[in-house]
């Protein structure tokens, strides 16, 4: 019996995967310089002067790591069901994949050109190196998931940037493979 995907459900482990790879790397780094919780609590409080703080709510290194922990997860929970919608796509149209490769370079250009803006602003001197390497990981990781829960993945890849699906989706029409 074929094995039933679900983007929703892949989606989240993808997303706690990412989710937590960021947060591990983030873990180490601040433990080896002797400061944990350091940078979910920059991190926290960054986004806290964007979103504003809540009413009521302590201004501490806890609820700030806290804060920012709940965000990070949700985040990648929505960014891993996204990505799980797309590789499902991609089993009918793997083109798609690669317009998926182009927005992750940019995405990631632009996270590398954000971070290096608030590094010198508001990240307490968080290098852009180590939130590159952080969306690095969580992105491998993400990735490797998708790959072995998708045996045919590489070969939608292959397809995309080969730019040979064009057959795989006139084939997949009614009249594609009533000519077959």
């Amino acid at each position: 019996m074929e094995e039933r995907h679900n983007s929703i459900r892949e989606g989240v482990y993808a997303g706690l995967i990412g989710a937590t790879m960021i947060a591990v790397w983030f873990a180490i780094i601040d433990i080896s310089t002797g400061h944990p919780l350091h940078t979910p609590s920059i991190l926290g409080a960054g986004l806290i002067s964007i979103l504003g703080k809540p009413p009521m709510m302590p201004d501490t290194v806890a609820f700030h790591a806290f804060f920012y922990t709940i965000f990070h997860y949700l985040a990648f929970i929505l960014v891993g069901v996204i990505m799980a919608k797309i590789v499902h796509q991609s089993e009918r149209t793997p083109a798609i994949l690669a317009g998926f490769l182009v927005a992750f370079v940019a995405f990631e250009l632009g996270a590398i050109g954000l971070t290096t803006l608030l590094t010198e602003s508001r990240l307490g001197g968080m290098a852009w190196y180590q939130i590159f390497i952080a969306n690095l990981l969580a992105a491998g990781g993400m990735f490797w998931f998708m790959w072995h829960r998708h045996p045919g993945l590489r070969g939608d890849i292959d397809k995309a940037l080969g730019g040979t699906d064009e057959d795989h989706v006139v084939n997949s029409t009614p009249q594609g493979r009533a000519n077959r």
